[in-house]
């Protein structure tokens, strides 16, 4: 029996006077914005009957439900990404011309941070641009909620530094090194420095963490900012790099490679990431996806905030 008949039928048990009733009731509820208490009072009903009534409209068809916003393609595919990849939590910012991905990524990445942290929390935060733009969203936020910043880097100073959230307020313990040191001997004599061990020890007891997908285009970050060269990047992809995380390159499948790199940075380990319980990963465009699915593949981040054409990306590729 098709879905028409089965309206068909429960609409013959019904008498004229139901269906006027869920017509009322609907009419006042969604167009007049009235309570289901206020539409009790004023059809002569209990609470308990006007709830019924508008759900019997809504499961007979009688009443349509139509969302005409533009995030509500972007809804579906955040229930198709969190089912493809088994994700707690994503969030998809709908197309929009003319205006650049990176800033609207990260204000949805600072809405659902700030839906999430509550007061006396501590959130730890990644190396990169993503990372550094949500903050800057977030910053009143911080205090009026008391909540710490931490890094899970070294190098992070550079983007927060002016913020005002490093300083005498005491709301970021930032590791105070850069993120890549010359040798691997210094940078394990920088990781048991007292101050930046506890810094790192203190990042993976966070309850909520923020990341941002490095990918291995000419245009990453860690080029930009000199922590590596093009010709590194070059030899880390035909090794089967295609993202990283806090400097440590994965492959497709999220697998962390076998890299001298990764000897010299000076940050928290995939590994020792596991333990945070939310990892929010922050990013979007042509130039991320196969770094943003390896991610997903490997279980690096279990939330993700991206825009309408790269989860798209992601859906036909997987």
């Amino acid at each position: 029996m098709s879905t028409a008949e089965v309206i068909t039928e429960t609409f013959q048990l019904a008498d004229d006077d139901e269906v006027e009733l869920i017509t009322r009731a609907a009419w006042h509820y969604y167009n007049d914005g009235l309570t289901q208490n206020q539409i009790a009072d004023m059809l002569g009903l209990s609470r308990i009957k006007v709830s019924r009534l508008l759900e019997k409209g809504r499961q007979t068809g009688l009443i349509e439900l139509r969302i005409n916003s533009p995030f509500e393609g972007c809804l579906a595919l955040q229930q198709d990404l969190i089912g493809a990849f088994g994700l707690a939590d994503a969030r998809v910012v709908p197309v929009a011309e003319g205006l650049s991905a990176p800033p609207r990524i990260a204000r949805a990445a600072a809405s659902l941070l700030m839906q999430k942290l509550v007061p006396n929390d501590l959130l730890a935060i990644g190396w990169g641009e993503a990372a550094s733009t949500t903050l800057r969203f977030m910053a009143p936020f911080f205090p009026q909620e008391n909540v710490s910043l931490v890094s899970l880097t070294g190098g992070v100073s550079t983007y927060i530094g002016n913020s005002g959230l490093y300083g005498p307020q005491n709301f970021a313990h930032l590791v105070p090194t850069p993120l890549r040191v010359s040798s691997p001997e210094l940078a394990d004599m920088l990781r048991v420095e007292p101050y930046v061990r506890h810094v790192l020890e203190m990042a993976v007891t966070a309850r909520i963490a923020l990341i941002g997908v490095g990918s291995v285009a000419r245009s990453a970050s860690l080029i930009r900012y000199g922590y590596c060269t093009g010709a590194e990047i070059e030899l880390f992809t035909r090794r089967g790099a295609v993202g990283d995380l806090l400097g440590h390159f994965y492959d497709r499948d999220g697998q962390i490679l076998e890299l001298d790199l990764h000897r010299h940075l000076i940050a928290v380990t995939p590994a020792e990431m596991r333990r945070i319980p939310s990892v929010v990963a922050a990013a979007a465009g042509p130039e991320k996806v196969e770094a943003i699915l390896g991610m997903l593949r490997g279980k690096l981040a279990n939330t993700l905030v991206t825009d309408e054409e790269t989860a798209r990306d992601l859906m036909r590729r997987l």
